[in-house]
C-alpha cells in the first residue's frame, strides 16, 4: 500500500475509487465505503483512502481518545487491500477550503478521484459546509462518479464509533467486536516488565499503550495476542498494577496459554473478547497469584 503523507504537493496519476473519512475504528460501516470502491478495481481504478492529518476534531482542540492509532489504522487498510492512503494534511488553509474547491482541487485534482463514496453525514470544507448533496450535484461537471453508502445497521442500531467507545468504555467487547467486525485489539512493543509473573511462576508480555488509545475500563478481559505472525489464546490485565507498583502508569499486561518465548522488542497485537473481572488490588503477592491463577482457569475453560 502506498502511503501519501506530509505534503499537499502531490498528484495522483492513475484514476481513483476514493472514501473520505475520519476511520476511527476501520469498522463495518467504514468496510462497507471501501467494499464500494473495491467494486471498482474492475473499471481499472486504484482503491484510495482520503483521510485527515491530524484528525479535523484534533486540530480543533478535541482531546478525546481514539479507536485505532495512525499505526494501526494503517495496517488495517494495507489488510484490506487498499492501494493508497491519502494522509491530508488539515491545517488552517485545508480548514477554510470551500467545499466546491476541495472536490474540484483536491479530490478530483490531487487525488484523480473517478469514483467517490461516502456516508450520509459526510461533511467537508469551511466550517464543513460540505456535505453529500453538494458531493452528487457536481458529478457531472467535474465527470466523476459518486455514491451514497447506506449505514450499516446491527440490531437496528447504526454502526458508528461512537456507539463503538461506549461499548468499549462499559467494558463490552463483544459487542464493540460485533460493530467493529473484528475484536477490539491494542497493538505495540512488548517491554521488560518487573517480573513478577515470573517470579510466580506466570510469565506475561508487557505493552505501555499509546497515549491517545481508548482503553476499556481496568481490569482482566479474556483475550489473544498475535506474535510475528502466529496467535495465542491468553488473559489481559490493564490497569496500573495496584498489588506491585505504585508508579500508577498505565500497562496492558498478558498471560499467554502454552508460550514461554523471549519476544522482547516485538510488535503485539492483543484482541480483547470480552470482560473478566475488575482490577483489584490483593494484600499479598500470594493473594494476587491464587486469584491470578483462578483467572487463567476461567481463561481457559472459555
Amino acid at each position: 500500500m502506498e502511503i501519501i503523507k506530509d505534503t499537499k504537493d502531490f498528484r495522483i496519476e492513475e484514476g481513483t475509487a476514493v472514501t473520505i473519512g475520519k476511520f476511527d475504528g476501520v469498522h463495518m460501516g467504514h468496510k462497507k465505503l471501501i467494499s464500494a470502491c473495491m467494486a471498482k478495481r474492475a473499471e481499472g481504478l486504484k482503491v484510495c483512502v482520503f483521510t485527515f492529518s491530524p484528525s479535523p476534531e484534533k486540530f480543533f482542540g478535541s482531546e478525546e481518545k481514539c479507536l485505532t492509532t495512525v499505526a494501526e489504522k494503517r495496517r488495517v487498510f494495507a489488510e484490506l487491500g487498499v492501494d493508497i492512503l491519502v494522509e491530508y494534511p488539515f491545517d488552517k488553509e485545508t480548514a477554510d477550503t470551500e467545499p466546491s474547491v476541495f472536490i474540484k482541487d483536491i479530490l478530483c485534482g490531487k487525488l484523480n478521484a473517478r469514483y467517490i463514496a461516502a456516508g450520509s453525514d459526510l461533511s467537508y470544507g469551511i466550517r464543513g459546509e460540505g456535505d453529500s448533496k453538494l458531493l452528487l450535484s457536481l458529478r457531472d461537471t467535474l465527470d466523476y462518479e459518486a455514491d451514497i453508502i447506506d449505514k450499516v445497521r446491527i440490531d437496528g442500531e447504526i454502526v458508528s464509533s461512537t456507539l463503538i467507545r461506549e461499548a468499549i468504555k462499559n467494558s463490552d467487547m463483544e459487542k464493540a467486536e460485533a460493530y467493529l467486525g473484528s475484536p477490539y485489539q491494542i497493538t505495540g512493543v512488548i517491554v521488560h516488565g518487573n517480573r513478577i509473573g515470573r517470579t510466580i511462576g506466570m510469565p506475561t508480555i508487557n505493552q505501555i499503550p499509546d497515549d491517545e488509545k481508548l482503553l476499556p475500563p481496568f481490569g482482566v478481559y479474556y483475550s489473544e495476542a498475535e506474535i510475528e505472525g502466529k496467535v495465542f489464546k491468553g488473559i489481559t490485565n490493564i490497569g496500573v498494577k495496584p498489588t506491585v507498583s505504585d508508579e500508577k502508569k498505565v500497562t496492558v499486561e498478558t498471560f499467554l496459554y502454552n508460550f514461554n518465548q523471549d519476544v522482547y522488542g516485538n510488535r503485539a497485537a492483543v484482541r480483547l473478547h470480552g470482560f473478566l473481572r475488575p482490577e483489584m488490588k490483593f494484600d499479598s503477592i500470594e493473594e494476587l497469584k491464587a486469584q491470578m491463577k483462578r483467572d487463567i482457569e476461567a481463561g481457559f475453560r472459555r
